[in-house]
């Protein structure tokens, strides 16, 4: 029985915890989907109208993050078989942004926050998303209004692959607002920082 997005959304971090045990930090052998691409319980599926997405997301309280990922891809399968199995970045994310994840080749038609239609590979272009993962954020607050595309819109990306904890901070960093006043790498700095006065070690995660 396919399930609605409703129902995906609110069982997704549920579903997500049951999977890992308790304090998992991976490696862990993500699954493939038929077209290759890594799979997660809380990935949804949706009709691939990003702008309803986001409406949808902002509904829950939360932001909206698009994973564009391809088939053989090392880095996005350490973006899931590392980040993706570790406990303090689901705890985190999953509670705070809805996922939607895009083939970077792909052909469904996805429509960009303007009502464009296209292909996965022909939005990925137009976002200029040029490498795998590439991750866009965009805050829960997010104006899709002014007939934009999701380009312009954006409130922060991941370009390749980042460790747990720089990937769970830039979630924070959008979650929080930062990303509308503060420069990212400003922003980890202090955190790794905090972390540090804590008598911790971002190689720890």
């Amino acid at each position: 029985m396919r399930l609605s997005r409703r129902e995906l959304v609110l069982s997704g971090a549920a579903l997500a915890a049951s999977t890992l045990l308790p304090g998992a930090n991976g490696p862990a052998h993500a699954a493939l989907n038929e077209s290759g691409l890594h799979t997660e319980p809380f990935l949804l599926d949706t009709f691939l109208d990003l702008k309803e997405d986001l409406a949808d997301a902002a509904a829950h309280d939360k932001g909206l993050a698009v994973m564009f990922e391809q088939r053989g891809c090392n880095y996005c399968r350490d973006m899931h078989e590392i980040n993706f199995q570790h406990k303090k970045v689901l705890d985190y994310v999953l509670p705070r942004f809805n996922f939607i994840q895009l083939d970077l080749w792909g052909s469904r038609e996805v429509t960009d926050f303007d009502g464009k239609a296209m292909e996965e590979k022909a939005l990925a272009r137009r976002w200029g998303a040029n490498f795998t993962p590439t991750v866009v954020l965009f805050a829960k607050d997010t104006d899709a209004s002014g007939g934009e595309s999701g380009r312009m819109i954006e409130s922060a990306r991941i370009m390749g692959y980042l460790r747990p904890f720089s990937f769970m901070t830039m979630f924070q960093f959008v979650a929080e607002g930062h990303h509308k006043d503060e420069n990212f790498q400003r922003f980890l700095q202090d955190k790794s920082d905090e972390l540090k006065a804590a008598g911790q070690s971002t190689k720890s995660w």
